[in-house]
């Protein structure tokens, strides 16, 4: 079964590409550069096939076992989108050569694990059956993973279960957390725009405030998660945008108020229960101040729960790969979301966390100093290549 210390040789080769790809980041849909690089690699490896394309700049590569194994297949996915940030990290050699472009969140990191797991299971191929080895784009806010999984993913490339992985500061180096249900929750958004008449601000009486809707609402709108969801379960409502009148204009009572914010929840019950919840408190605000208001609920990524054989799985492999002592069972469930939920609603799998150490600053997620921690890369390539041959095992033990 392969360890991080299978994987020391290729270490210096994957950070390399890992830093390649730092310095020339791509974000949703672009991914084309990163796609030819993945593709060539994979072509490079030996891999049976590779096919890109899907969803614009997605690729899957294929790689069949020593053995059939009764046609039996799974999927591995890392994303590879870059975020529309600027990177500040003046003294990096590797930094970001493209304006407005960072890779800010780890994806190079993603890329790098699996394409190192592609290399070493082209190379031993020590399973039975089938690994599609999915390179997704637009995971950032586009959908790539809904737009892969609308395309065909799995009509193409069927699959028993789909695995995916992403690097979390703070947990310790090479370790791997597994949670048992809940993994993220979905992300969706939502507005509300109320809409009164606008009036003198000296002359209240003579039109309709949107602005008094707007702050009942928004005060309102928090006792959704303290009164009217389980205490036991949970849900998160954000009002993060705020527009109404001209800030250089003091005396008029704007007649539009728009609001928008962000909604999360770990279950589709709570989640439908948000998009019902918000739209009551909007229209009760807006009828107690005689205005209208336009309510709209954007339903963008699912939760992502992990299925429990597959979270099974998934730590027995991470138990063989880093060990026991590295293997984390109570690591909470993250209120952030993930179009990997897309592929986990189409077909059975697991997601998981690997720990690349300690955050400090430029280890945080989404922070324009973040780079990956190449040392973490070896553990990453070692679970999915473990992960390979227990979800894979060749029969009888054969070599």
């Amino acid at each position: 079964m392969p360890t991080p210390e299978d994987f020391a040789p290729l270490a210096a080769e994957m950070t390399a590409w890992r830093r390649h790809l730092h310095a020339h980041p791509e974000i949703a849909f672009e991914e084309h550069a990163t796609a030819a690089f993945v593709a060539e690699r994979l072509r490079a490896f030996g891999v049976d096939e590779v096919h890109p394309g899907l969803a614009g700049t997605g690729v899957v590569g294929v790689i069949r076992g020593r053995q059939a194994g009764h046609g039996r297949a799974i999927g591995l996915r890392a994303d590879m989108d870059a975020l529309a940030m600027q990177e500040l990290s003046e003294d990096l050699p590797y930094k970001s050569t493209i304006p407005g472009r960072m890779h800010a969140c780890g994806h190079d990191g993603h890329t790098t694990m699996l394409l190192g797991a592609a290399k070493w299971l082209a190379e031993t191929r020590h399973f039975a059956g089938t690994v599609h080895l999915i390179f997704q784009p637009a995971e950032e806010n586009a959908g790539g993973g809904r737009v892969m999984v609308e395309e065909g993913l799995f009509r193409r490339f069927p699959c028993a279960a789909v695995y995916g992985m992403h690097n979390m500061p703070g947990l310790p180096l090479g370790s791997i957390a597994v949670q048992d249900g809940a993994a993220l929750a979905s992300s969706d958004s939502w507005e509300a725009v109320f809409r009164g008449q606008g009036t003198h601000g000296a002359k209240p009486h003579l039109g309709t405030d949107a602005t008094v809707a707007a702050a009942q609402f928004i005060l309102a709108v928090q006792t959704i998660a303290s009164r009217m969801i389980d205490p036991l379960a949970a849900g998160v409502v954000s009002v993060a945008h705020i527009a109404a009148g001209v800030p250089e204009t003091w005396n008029v009572i704007p007649a539009e108020v728009r609001l928008r914010g962000t909604a999360r929840a770990f279950s589709a019950e709570v989640r439908a229960l948000l998009e019902e919840r918000i739209g009551r408190i909007a229209h009760g605000a807006a009828t107690a101040q005689g205005v209208e208001v336009a309510y709209r609920y954007i339903r963008r990524n699912p939760p992502t729960v992990n299925h429990k054989p597959n979270a099974r799985i998934a730590a027995e492999a991470a138990r063989r790969a880093v060990g026991e002592n590295n293997l984390i069972h109570d690591f909470p469930p993250s209120t952030a979301g993930e179009d990997f939920s897309w592929m986990l609603d189409a077909c059975p799998g697991a997601y998981v966390w690997l720990g690349t150490g300690p955050a400090s600053e430029d280890r945080l997620h989404h922070n324009p100093r973040f780079d990956f921690n190449d040392a973490a890369a070896p553990a990453g390539a070692a679970f999915w290549a473990a992960l390979v041959e227990t979800e894979l095992p060749l029969a009888n033990g054969q070599d």
